[in-house]
């Protein structure tokens, strides 16, 4: 039995069997992982139901709060008693509730705790109604009436199909005045910016030629009619949209109106069916995808950092992918293989293991101060001194991050051309190939696949940076996209957004924490969602290589 159990231990199937459960409790934990997020971070969009909470006062009166049940614990009367609440003597422990009350504006704080021995009754009425706002988060409230220029013009059982037929009509005026101040405007802008470093560069240059001026002054004449017409448009959208109001009961009596001009959207949770919270949700979650953020980055979408960070991703693999490919070709097939080159390999591999902090604080200096100040000196004197790329944007990002990367590339692809027979070389070159054809026509192509794994590791590692970006580029808020319809269209020294920068910014700079927290996993849902596309395109390119080339290695 000791012969057989050692021969056992011997033929290595212990170790096998060890990986083996290694690797299947990583993935149970990733799992896991990525199930606890889905679950905190998709819920967050579901209608929840909106309770009407009686609760006994300190002052022994009985009090009414209508709010959302977020969240229910279980916590010792030590620690409430060492906050200042007054527990019962020999109670040790005690249930309470996590309750959005909304109406920041009104009641200071739109989250409070409850202790459960305190409620006295709990109704959930269809009656119950929950605003949507741009600013000042959720109202939570009873629809009393609707007017129009201060007059009620719908109340009771008419209130509710009246105030959705306004909301709709006010959410059409607010799309077309974002489109008029986001693209008419911002082109408009945009271009009397590019006439007015025309007309520097031509005082810089001593141009005295007055017709490039006229031109010049004729062309600005132009934008400055047009946009002197969408100003009055906006001044009538904006009179228009100011119309109508609602008049809201909040839970201690009182009857607030609100303007629609401040209303994203009305719903009543408790009366809605289950087609329709099923609408709602993925109403909300559509937003959340393509909307831009609102209230400090607490509601709304995030469509910027998705779009900020796509496009940093892409242009960092643009530029990675060529310098890695041509440093690992260099040393694999043409630097002599002694002391020097073996000191290279091992540079390259402990470049692989700097932190990503000081790759931050390297583009910063080097990127940014020294080569965006001499670009800015040579090319772009008229926008001086508001710097055009001696500050940080979209390119040094990029830069930043495919110089923290290319050490992954460049060793994946040495080990892709070591992996080709030497057979192949010689082949190519005894049928008459120059040693620049058999490495263009045959060696890379054969390893291509590498290449590709060495992208897919640097778009993983790229895509979750937050420290360096936020030196080089990153910002809270962006007001343009990076790419639009704005000769040249591609902006390289725009600052922008991005999803890891985000999660970071909502869960811990936002004001308002317990609101953000749900926030913060479903960005993190969406960041590994975007990561794991990303990588997943360059599979599926590197198994198409692959299966291509693979009768070639045999």
């Amino acid at each position: 039995m000791k012969h057989d159990f050692s021969q056992w231990i011997r033929s290595g199937q212990p170790w096998v069997w060890l990986n083996a459960a290694a690797v299947g409790a990583s993935l149970i934990m990733v799992v896991g992982l990525l199930g606890l997020i889905a679950v905190r971070g998709l819920g967050h969009f579901w209608p929840t139901a909106v309770h009407e909470l009686s609760f006994t006062g300190k002052d022994g009166r009985t009090r009414r709060i209508i709010a959302e049940i977020r969240e229910r614990e279980t916590i010792t009367a030590t620690r409430l008693r060492e906050s200042g609440v007054e527990v019962p003597a020999g109670v040790e422990s005690v249930e309470r509730m996590l309750l959005k009350t909304g109406n920041r504006d009104i009641l200071g704080s739109d989250f409070r705790w409850l202790l459960a021995r305190r409620i006295s009754g709990d109704r959930t009425p269809a009656t119950l109604t929950v605003l949507e706002r741009y600013e000042w988060g959720n109202f939570y409230g009873y629809l009393k009436n609707v007017k129009q220029h201060g007059k009620v013009v719908a109340e009771g059982d008419m209130a509710w199909p009246a105030l959705l037929s306004r909301i709709e009509r006010v959410t059409a005026l607010h799309t077309r005045i974002r489109r008029i101040e986001k693209h008419d405007i911002g082109a408009i802008n945009y271009r009397l910016e590019r006439l007015r470093l025309r007309e520097r560069q031509l005082q810089l240059d001593g141009n005295t030629d007055p017709a490039p001026r006229r031109e010049i002054a004729a062309e600005r004449q132009k934008l400055k009619a047009r946009f002197a017409g969408l100003r009055r448009q906006l001044a009538d959208l904006n009179r228009r949209i100011q119309r109508d109001s609602l008049v809201m009961e909040i839970m201690d009596g009182r009857q607030v109106e609100i303007p629609l001009a401040k209303v994203v959207r009305a719903y009543r949770p408790n009366a809605m069916s289950l087609p329709q919270k099923l609408g709602h949700y993925f109403g909300k979650l559509w937003e959340f995808v393509s909307d831009d953020p609102r209230e400090a980055n607490t509601e709304g979408g995030i469509f910027p950092a998705i779009f900020g960070t796509v496009t940093m991703v892409m242009l960092m693999a643009l530029l990675v992918t060529p310098f890695g490919v041509v440093a690992a070709v260099y040393l694999h097939e043409y630097a002599r293989q002694g002391f020097v080159t073996r000191m290279i390999r091992i540079a390259v591999n402990n470049l692989a293991g700097v932190p990503s902090i000081v790759y931050g604080v390297f583009g910063l200096g080097f990127f940014v101060y020294f080569l965006g100040g001499v670009i800015d000196d040579l090319w772009f004197q008229a926008a001086k001194p508001s710097p055009t790329f001696k500050t940080p944007g979209l390119l040094w990002a990029s830069l930043t991050l495919a110089l923290m990367t290319v050490p992954v590339v460049i060793v994946a692809t040495e080990e892709g051309l070591s992996r080709i027979p030497r057979a192949v070389r010689e082949g190519s070159l005894a049928l008459g190939a120059t040693k620049w054809e058999t490495l263009w026509k045959t060696v890379l192509p054969m390893a291509s696949p590498a290449m590709m794994t060495g992208l897919i590791l640097a778009i993983a590692r790229a895509a979750g940076e937050v420290a360096p970006l936020m030196l080089v580029g990153v910002v809270k808020l962006a007001p343009s996209l990076p790419i639009d319809g704005n000769f040249p269209f591609v902006h390289l020294d725009r600052k922008f957004m991005h999803l890891g920068f985000h999660i970071y910014d909502v869960g811990f700079q936002s004001p308002n924490v317990e609101a953000a927290r749900p926030l913060v996993y479903a960005t993190a849902l969406l960041l590994v969602m975007v990561i794991v596309v990303l990588n997943l395109s360059a599979i599926m390119v590197r198994n198409r290589l692959r299966e291509k080339y693979r009768a070639l290695e045999h």
